[in-house]
């Protein structure tokens, strides 16, 4: 049993803190009432806090941030610009491993121990469904390398219907499997590393049949959905399309439920807002990529008001060029009184945690009470940064921006340590993207 001790405070979950040890034994946090303590670790001027959840990323767009074109821009612009970048470059697994690996190792090493990839560009022509579950796998792959949890989500932006079902089907098949050839329930692995979801884009991008075909696959195994919604660009073409708001057509199409998140709500109005907390829909929010893209911010206060859950994502690197959640929580408390009342630090903590985890239906992530998945982040306060803040946790989010954790653990093991990766070289890794994105 590992023993960690010295912290100033540990963040246990959204409403409770305390000081003391933190007891952690076969990847799962335990309250060291039996056992023996075999390891001890000195967390002496760090607040030790739940890993972090970005429950929406894009990490195929980690290779291509800062292009010129992409910043500021309607989205009908912005759009084409970033397909150009990727049929250049040419989407296979040797490209989203390489994007893949850099997005995962830069959350690690900001916290982010579980990231949810809203995969929605694929290989134009069209590839087999076998092919896209190849795609998948190197995701996969280059998550389990380095140590992180992953939730692929099997997304859609203009497939053809029937293929992004025949592919969800088979990346579901071909990466959850197990030997006895049993599938897991809900789309989780049973070491929990890896999940499994099904999302299109939006009602921007896809109709009808692609939501109840992808809906179709997500109930014959139990997966979770995930979709966007609501970004002022998604309310105009649904609009001009047919002639109905975002959430209408959400909800005639069988997508307003208890197992769907949805990413972005800008621009939502309070009937809105009450008909998704009826529905017992969970949101996301992205202000790192809907405020500097000018595509709105989410009323998160009336969200939370009216029972919504809310977590937090960063989205992708071709419209927030960082995937540093702790980053954009802290913007998320800055832009809140533009749109409602302030939200407090620990609350948007929590999104970044617990609300985060249960838009994806997991329970075990998001605190560290006894029985938790033993996720955790050492934050050193001891330093400069840190120097007169009355409330270490509040100046997590509100002082020293692009904080780093000191260490990461993923289900008990170190991922991160002293600031660095355990399982590789991150230059490495920036060295093999830019070769690839070269070829």
């Amino acid at each position: 049993m590992l023993e960690i001790t010295g912290a100033t405070r540990i963040v246990v979950d959204e409403a409770t803190e305390t000081t003391g040890s933190l007891f952690v034994e076969g990847g799962v946090i335990v309250d060291g009432s039996s056992g023996e303590v075999t390891e001890t670790l000195d967390a002496s001027g760090c607040v030790i806090t739940p890993g972090l959840v970005n429950a929406h990323h894009h990490l195929l767009q980690s290779g291509f941030r800062t292009l010129p074109g992409t910043r500021g821009v309607p989205m009908s612009d912005w759009l084409p610009t970033m397909a150009g970048a990727y049929g250049a470059a040419g989407i296979d697994p040797s490209l989203v491993a390489a994007t893949a690996a850099v997005g995962v190792a830069e959350g690690l090493l900001s916290g982010v121990t579980t990231v949810a990839d809203h995969h929605l560009n694929w290989p134009v022509p069209a590839v087999s469904a076998a092919d896209t579950a190849a795609i998948a796998r190197a995701v996969a792959d280059a998550a389990a390398l380095l140590g992180g949890r992953l939730v692929f989500v099997r997304g859609s932006a203009r497939d053809d219907p029937q293929t992004a079902a025949a592919s969800a089907d088979a990346i579901v098949r071909g990466l959850l499997t197990r030997a006895s050839g049993a599938l897991p329930p809900g789309g989780v692995s049973d070491d929990g590393m890896l999940q499994i979801a099904v999302g299109p884009a939006g009602v921007h991008s896809d109709g009808r049949e692609t939501f109840e075909l992808l809906g179709e696959v997500a109930a014959r195994h139990g997966l979770r959905r995930r979709t966007q919604a609501n970004e002022q660009v998604d309310v105009v073409i649904a609009l001009e399309r047919y002639g109905r708001r975002p959430l209408d057509l959400l909800d005639e199409w069988g997508w307003l439920a208890p197992d769907v998140t949805i990413a972005h709500l800008c621009a939502v109005e309070p009937d809105e807002i009450a008909r998704l907390a009826a529905a017992g829909v969970t949101a996301t929010h992205a202000p790192g990529c809907d405020l500097p893209m000018g595509w709105g911010i989410a009323p998160v206060a009336a969200l939370l008001a009216a029972g919504v859950p809310v977590g937090l994502g960063t989205s992708g690197g071709g419209s927030n060029d960082a995937g540093h959640l702790l980053a954009d929580a802290r913007l998320a408390l800055q832009v809140a009184p533009l749109v409602g009342p302030p939200v407090p630090a620990r609350t948007v903590l929590g999104m970044a945690t617990a609300g985060s985890a249960a838009g994806l239906g997991r329970p075990e992530l998001g605190h560290l009470r006894p029985g938790a998945a033993a996720d955790l982040c050492l934050w050193d306060v001891s330093g400069v940064a840190d120097a007169g803040v009355a409330d270490p946790v509040a100046g997590l989010l509100w002082a020293s921006p692009g904080r780093r954790p000191r260490d990461v653990y993923v289900a008990g093991r170190r991922v991160v340590d002293g600031g660095r990766l355990v399982g590789a070289d991150e230059h490495d890794l920036v060295d093999a993207l830019t070769a690839r994105l070269a070829r």
